[in-house]
């Protein structure tokens, strides 16, 4: 069956200052209820990339294994998700966008539960694989069902609702395993995954629509090439810390071919005939734009994200639940921020200055978390974390919104693949980067604080004299270098602070090389041309 003209949405842009129609490029039956299933489906794969965290001892005396070798749990996972993203947008066109997000739902719910049913690692770990490869589908392919089944008008406030999902999941994922953890079992931070993912897939069967086929070939040596390079990029910055970075011939070996695979990738990108992402998606200034800003995006908001569990726990003596609660309000930040920016761009406010504002906001909120000290209250972590939440909404949504306003619909796919391999390469790269900068700051701020502790430090007794005492000496000076200890990683972690909010103030020169979207008009009406669904 010979394809017709393409459907309205699908032709070429309109030229620079024309109004672009208002219609949604893929009507569904139902789209109140479609964006309820794919915010399911979203939510489970964002849950999924923490949730997990906060059980990994529990698992390692479950699954008989050991410390080093249960970090697989996760590094899996990460990989798998990272070298099947760029995917996303061929197989939609070979399969069918709607199929294939039924079925990536379908198998992430059954990877959830034979990861459930796990009884040694080297199972957990293939099981993680799969989901890791399903749940790369699921993020891209929902943020395009979004954006496809609305009128373009609405898409600010279809982007700040997958938004909130995306940026609420990895602050409620720790709490939620926590919880499941220590009131039931390891393995329910995966059956969970179960009656949530079988509601939205019903859902999603019923509601999502069909989308056009395009015949597009296959780019092995590109995928080859970018999934080595991928692939080297998460196993160097997932076993980094653990194999102490380039003191370790196998980082050395990641490193190599991490640079020979994305090289090539670039070379290959630019001479094939057919390359794996089309070179027009590049052509638009704004999504390239985009792109840089989402990196850098995950590189802070998710690295920050990462950091306060273990400082809250560790140091300030927080539980597990306690930590939740008190990260819970960056949550409420995002979500009043999100909605706000959705109506200010719907309003025509220019969607750069919000991404200015609020990378500038989140730069404020840093500020803020530098004068931390250890003796920190619970009303500081709440306030700095709302303020943290407003400008990550005012990053997220006007920053999707422009990505997203001059790209062709045929590309969104493709665009939001790319958006989302770029924000969860940034998070690697910011939890990595960080950490390391935690451990070296710890040992040199421990070095300079000891160099301190002087028999004339302490007017209340001499330290030359406390190895008389014997064991009592001994329990004085392990207490006080435990207090060293704790200092040092504090400075530490404002090191970091530090560091993430001169990234913020950096980033916010980027927004002059964006253009200002068009205005869009009210369709005059008319039908589609026919076309092959999936």
């Amino acid at each position: 069956m010979a394809t017709a003209a393409p459907a309205r949405g699908e032709g070429s842009p309109a030229a620079p200052g024309t109004p672009l129609e208002d219609v949604a490029s893929l009507p569904s039956i139902n789209p109140n209820l479609m964006i309820v299933g794919v915010m399911g489906a979203s939510l489970l794969q964002v849950l999924d990339t923490t949730i997990a965290n906060v059980a990994i001892p529990h698992m390692q005396s479950a699954l008989g294994a050991t410390a080093d070798s249960v970090t697989w749990v996760l590094t899996s996972y990460i990989i798998a998700a990272a070298v099947a993203t760029p995917i996303t947008g061929w197989l939609a066109d070979r399969i069918g966008a709607r199929r294939l997000f039924i079925m990536s739902t379908a198998g992430f719910i059954l990877a959830s539960m034979a990861c459930g049913t796990a009884v040694n690692l080297t199972e957990m770990v293939i099981f993680r694989a799969i989901q890791g490869v399903a749940g790369a589908f699921i993020a891209p392919l929902s943020q395009s069902f979004m954006l496809d089944a609305t009128k373009p008008s609405k898409h600010p406030q279809m982007m700040a609702l997958w938004g909130l999902g995306v940026m609420i999941g990895p602050i409620a994922g720790p709490v939620l395993g926590g919880w499941l953890t220590e009131n039931f079992n390891w393995r329910f931070v995966f059956y969970v995954n179960l009656p949530v993912g079988v509601l939205a897939l019903v859902i999603l069967l019923a509601t999502l629509p069909h989308r056009p086929l395009r015949k597009r070939r296959f780019d092995l040596a590109g995928f080859g090439y970018i999934a080595l390079g991928l692939a080297s990029l998460q196993l160097m910055l997932d076993r980094g810390q653990q194999q102490d970075w380039f003191a370790s011939k196998e980082i050395w070996a990641y490193l190599v071919m991490s640079v020979s695979g994305l090289w090539l990738t670039a070379v290959h990108f630019t001479t094939a005939k057919e390359p794996l992402f089309e070179r027009e998606l590049f052509q638009d200034r704004n999504f390239v734009v985009s792109v840089i800003f989402m990196l850098i995006v995950g590189l802070v908001m998710f690295a920050v994200m990462a950091l306060l569990p273990p400082l809250m726990q560790r140091l300030l003596g927080y539980g597990v639940i306690d930590t939740g609660l008190a990260l819970m309000p960056r949550g409420v930040g995002v979500l009043i921020s999100m909605q706000l920016a959705g109506l200010l761009v719907r309003r025509g406010l220019d969607a750069r200055i919000l991404v200015a504002s609020g990378f500038a906001i989140v730069a404020v909120s840093l500020w803020q978390m530098i004068h931390w000290s250890l003796g920190v209250d619970y009303n500081h972590i709440w306030w700095t974390g709302v303020i943290q939440g407003l400008g990550i909404g005012f990053i997220f949504i006007p920053l999707q919104t422009v990505a997203f306003a001059t790209l062709q619909p045929r590309f969104r796919t493709d665009g939001s693949s790319l958006l989302n391999l770029t924000r969860s390469i940034g998070s690697s790269i910011g939890i990595s980067l960080t950490t390391v900068m935690l451990t070296r700051s710890l040992q040199t701020s421990h070095a300079d604080l000891a160099s301190h502790i002087t028999t004339g430090t302490s007017s209340a007794f001499d330290i030359s004299k406390m190895d008389q005492y014997q064991t009592v000496g001994d329990a004085a000076f392990a207490m006080l270098d435990a207090e060293i200890n704790r200092q040092a990683a504090m400075i530490g972690y404002l090191n970091d602070f530090w560091f993430m909010m001169w990234i913020c103030v950096a980033s916010i020169p980027l927004v002059l090389f964006m253009n200002k979207p068009a205005r869009r008009r009210k369709s005059p009406g008319g039908e589609a041309a026919p076309v092959v669904l999936d």
